[in-house]
């Protein structure tokens, strides 16, 4: 994704952010409406329509990817660096449902 701002993101852009996090996880369109608590059609129409997703939508879908809307939205160059491991904790742990997610929270709450 170029460098630009939020606010000046084209349609095509979200729905290629989009498209590329699922992918980066694994993801039908099904799975992601699943754990966005969406339909598969909002997803599709964002796509062959060119509708553009509200805040609550968009929010739902970041929420499902354990990202917030701050990193959605976030140029690559913006993000933190991270070791291999950190990076591949993080890619596991993006794949996980949310009650799986939890459930390794509470884990790691555990060992501190």
């Amino acid at each position: 994704m170029k460098n630009v701002k939020w606010w000046k993101m084209e349609v095509y852009e979200i729905a290629d952010r989009i498209d590329a996090l699922r992918s980066d996880r694994g993801w039908s369109l099904y799975k992601l409406a699943e754990e966005a608590g969406l339909t598969q059609s909002t997803l599709i129409n964002m796509r062959t329509r060119g509708t553009l997703p509200s805040i609550t939508t968009l929010s739902g879908i970041c929420n499902a990817f354990g990202i917030t809307l701050s990193e959605f939205f976030a140029d690559d160059r913006e993000s933190a660096v991270l070791s291999l491991d950190e990076a591949e904790l993080i890619a596991k742990y993006r794949k996980l449902t949310y009650k799986n997610k939890r459930a390794i929270c509470t884990l790691i709450d555990s060992l501190e």
